[in-house]
């Protein structure tokens, strides 16, 4: 299933897309997706609801983030064997991780709002592992039945707030900066997620291509690891990394995003981002 949230902020409506791609609205059988539809038992509850008997959404309404109660975005750094030697450091020994404030998520293609002060925003296209069941200490071989399914994430970053300490975080968690969706697409739709491409342009110029096969830590072995440090609840996402490309690491200059630049991006299978650069509000 390709599950999804439409309508204005803080009035989303849950809906579905069908075998066509068409919007189909769910809004009169239930209302916005919480944690508990992320369970298998939830998932198998709307599985079992026909998308031809729900109308269609008309016109080109807003999507909003998949589902609602997110409890935090765990970020994995320097996941792509690639993407690691574009920025001149090791390659990790085991996993990276900082974390996203959900104050961080907006809708796939809202605006990206650049802070004061901010003077090298970057971007960056990675795969999202929404978390359906509740995992502590998960051995490996069983992490993945811990996934409800996957989505788009862009881990925007503000590398000159993030390079000021050795806490990443102050660069990664500020307000629209942890785009999500446009769609949960439940595991049973996505067989191996360590061969899906992923790409990223900006102002309709490619700057990242890439696949989930050159992750150093794949998504089943960061559940296991994850789980060992903090409970993941359902609802959580974990942004595994992203491939090269990024503009902190462009050649022979970096390239920062600006007001006015629009950044699309998207991951196979799991639909697509469109996001405009804009100022904060004074």
């Amino acid at each position: 299933m390709k599950l999804c949230q439409f309508g204005d902020l803080n009035s989303e409506k849950p809906g579905l897309v069908d075998r066509e791609g068409r919007l189909r609205d769910l809004s009169g059988l239930r209302g916005p997706f919480r944690p508990e539809d992320l369970s298998p038992e939830g998932l198998a509850r709307l599985a079992a609801i026909a998308p031809e008997r729900l109308p269609f959404v008309s016109g080109n309404p807003r999507i909003g983030v998949p589902f609602h109660g997110t409890s935090k975005i765990v970020c994995i750094g320097l996941n792509y064997s690639d993407h690691a030697a574009e920025t001149g450091l090791p390659v990790p020994t085991e996993p990276i991780i900082f974390l996203k404030p959900t104050t961080a998520i907006c809708g796939p293609n809202d605006d990206t709002i650049q802070p004061p002060h901010s003077t090298r925003l970057d971007w960056e296209v990675e795969l999202g592992v929404v978390i359906g069941r509740k995992a502590r200490r998960v051995p490996e071989e069983r992490a993945l039945d811990h996934v409800a399914g996957y989505c788009v994430v862009n881990d925007v970053s503000e590398r000159a707030f993030q390079m000021q300490s050795s806490q990443w975080d102050k660069g990664k968690g500020c307000d629209s900066f942890a785009p999500l969706g446009p769609w949960l697409v439940t595991a049973d739709e996505v067989p191996d997620p360590q061969n899906l491409d992923l790409w990223l342009d900006v102002n309709g110029e490619r700057m990242q291509t890439g696949n989930t096969r050159t992750m150093i830590f794949g998504v089943a072995e960061l559940v296991s690891y994850c789980s060992a440090y903090m409970t993941l609840l359902p609802g959580d996402v974990i942004a595994t990394g992203t491939p090269p490309g990024v503009g902190m690491g462009k050649r022979p200059e970096p390239i920062w995003l600006k007001p006015g630049d629009t950044v699309t991006l998207g991951v196979e299978s799991l639909g697509r981002q469109r996001q405009r650069v804009v100022r904060a509000p004074e």
